[in-house]
């Protein structure tokens, strides 16, 4: 299925229109995700465009194509260093705290590993080569051990983000050695204290825009398919990308898509505002594949407005979804992933309509529920091995092994099993023998315990008050 890009269509930042997804090679998608500044612990801004593009990336390998999906980590910034030394500690050991947290969380969300995950640190002579080139293209000045981008000698400059160049505002402050301020810093040079790399302009360490250019096209070359990430960077971080990368004649990104924030209270969340959940925290609240769910049940360019009774909504949707894959699984068998329904690949096809996509998920779930209610398992088995496959694309299926135990163990999950199933043998036993004062006290003790006895036309079924059932 992988022809030309198989009917996807995505928006593209740049022409402001859903366009075709045409890669490059046939067969073949490249993704180039920008990563995280390790500067704290994770919140759920943070991992929101993780979760987002990890549903492309997921929907892409199930079309066929082979995907590389390459996503940085920024380790040497201005809040990094003095986030460390505020606390005392080594700048490289905070970065790799951190970078060990957004590690943990990305994978406690059942986001995939990327196919390589440089450091910026990492690629200082790729940067120093792409500075060099743009020196000798025209486009690029050094002064007093600083390395600046001059805007004006780019044309195109704004063609992203749709900023005049009389009104653009770099952010970085006043800098001396700048022949305009609309100009932004390649390198910076050394200062006190701080850490830096030998280069032709003296030592010093690398401005945020140089070092995403170097790392894209180290992995990708100088043309790839898709460049991704919030929405917050699109200027400057993204117009200054395609600044370096344009002027000296690379072709780049092909498709610019762009998530939108996790907002609480209509503002974007973020440290400086003091509005954030870190990941670890919201973990206590729901389950993880609860919160992968709730991130990824919006639209992935509308903004996600947290709040606590919509998490939980969220999870108590998930919990449906789980309990249906469950009983099925109790009544008929093993539910192996099936294939998608036509609605469910149309959706994601259209720009991943995810909330388009999980309507049908749902769908599909209470067609599963009545089958299953009036006794038949084969339409029930197939609704579920849909399930199993669209839930799969989302990254989310509840019955992946790694979102298997809910609050317990599987083998405490089959002890408690075996002791219900003794005493619903029992309460059995006394109906046939119509004692039904005996049953009626089993099954009132079970639900004392917190299990809940309901008689089906397959016979008596248990459920956990909390959701869980056999």
């Amino acid at each position: 299925m992988t022809d030309t890009g198989g009917g996807l269509r995505l928006h593209d930042t740049m022409t402001g229109a859903v366009r075709e997804f045409v890669p490059l090679r046939e067969g073949h998608a490249s993704i180039y995700l920008c990563g995280a500044t390790v500067q704290g612990l994770p919140h759920i801004g943070h991992v929101r465009s993780g979760v987002a593009f990890d549903v492309l990336r997921r929907w892409l390998m199930a079309k066929g194509f082979d995907v590389a999906f390459i996503r940085n980590v920024t380790d040497i910034d201005d809040k990094i260093l003095i986030k460390a030394a505020d606390a005392g500690r080594p700048w490289w050991e905070w970065a790799a705290t951190f970078e060990r947290a957004f590690s943990q969380a990305y994978d406690a969300l059942g986001v995939l590993p990327p196919s390589a995950e440089p450091r910026a640190t990492g690629h200082i002579t790729q940067m120093v080569e792409l500075i060099e080139r743009l020196i000798a293209a025209g486009h690029a000045y050094a002064s007093g051990g600083d390395v600046y981008f001059d805007v004006l000698s780019y044309k195109q400059y704004g063609q992203l983000s749709g900023h005049r160049v009389d009104d653009v505002h770099q952010g970085e402050g006043v800098a001396k050695g700048k022949r305009d301020e609309r100009d932004f810093t390649l390198w910076k040079g050394a200062k006190p204290g701080e850490p830096s790399w030998p280069t032709p302009w003296g030592r010093g360490r690398p401005g945020w825009h140089t070092e995403c250019v170097a790392m894209c096209e180290t992995y990708l070359g100088p043309e790839f398919d898709i460049h991704a990430g919030g929405m917050d960077l699109v200027f400057p971080h993204h117009e200054n990308e395609i600044a370096q990368a344009c002027a000296v004649g690379d072709g780049f990104a092909q498709y610019w898509m762009h998530n939108g924030w996790v907002t609480m209270g209509g503002e974007k969340m973020s440290k400086s505002l003091g509005n954030v959940l870190a990941i670890p925290a919201v973990l206590q609240r729901v389950r993880a594949a609860e919160l992968r769910y709730y991130l990824g049940s919006a639209h992935y360019r509308s903004m996600l407005e947290f709040s606590e009774t919509a998490l939980h909504d969220a999870a108590k949707a998930y919990t449906g979804i789980e309990d249906f894959l469950h009983r099925v699984r109790s009544r008929v068998g093993t539910v192996v992933p099936g294939t998608w329904t036509p609605k469910f690949g149309a959706a994601l096809d259209d720009d991943l309509a995810v909330p388009v996509a999980l309507a049908e998920v749902h769908a599909a779930r209470a067609e599963g529920n009545r089958a299953l209610d009036a006794g038949d398992h084969e339409a029930a088995m197939a609704h579920a091995q849909s399930i199993r496959a669209m839930m799969g694309i989302l990254g989310c299926d509840p019955l992946d092994g790694r979102w298997e135990s809910r609050d317990e163990t599987l083998a405490a999950l089959n002890a408690v099993d075996e002791l219900v199933q003794w005493a619903l043998t029992h309460r059995q036993e006394a109906r046939e023998q119509r004692n039904y004062a005996q049953a009626d006290e089993i099954r009132d003790r079970l639900k004392s315990a917190g299990i809940e006895v309901t008689d089906t036309a397959d016979g008596q079924q248990w459920t956990l008050l909390d959701g869980g059932s056999k």
